[in-house]
């Protein structure tokens, strides 16, 4: 195979490359120490689409997304504080998608 061969295979794999609208990782994708990840601030980006894709963090067992945990309530003595603190980290949960609404 000629240099110019190698210069037109190369060339059209890039070009599908760069015209696709989605990049499929068979491998580790490793982020170097002190590198960012930027997303947009218009429209936001999502990181797992359906409640059944399995996410982890700091190296635990990947899981779906947690079913709903109600806000508190009865209860023979009721803590107002307690319980606005309570729905709040709820609240946080449910809008990052770590709880089901």
């Amino acid at each position: 195979m000629d240099d110019d061969k190698i210069r037109q295979i190369v060339r059209q794999e890039l070009e599908e490359f760069i015209a696709s609208d989605r990049y499929i990782f068979s491998r580790l994708v490793q982020f170097l120490d002190g590198r960012n990840v930027q997303v947009g601030k218009t429209t936001g980006t999502k990181i797992g689409t359906e409640t059944t894709q399995k996410i982890a963090f700091h190296g635990s067992t990947p899981v779906v997304q947690a079913g709903a945990i109600a806000n508190p309530s009865g209860g023979a003595t009721e803590d107002t504080q307690a319980r606005t603190a309570i729905n709040s980290i709820l609240t946080v949960l449910r809008n990052k998608g770590l709880i089901a609404s």
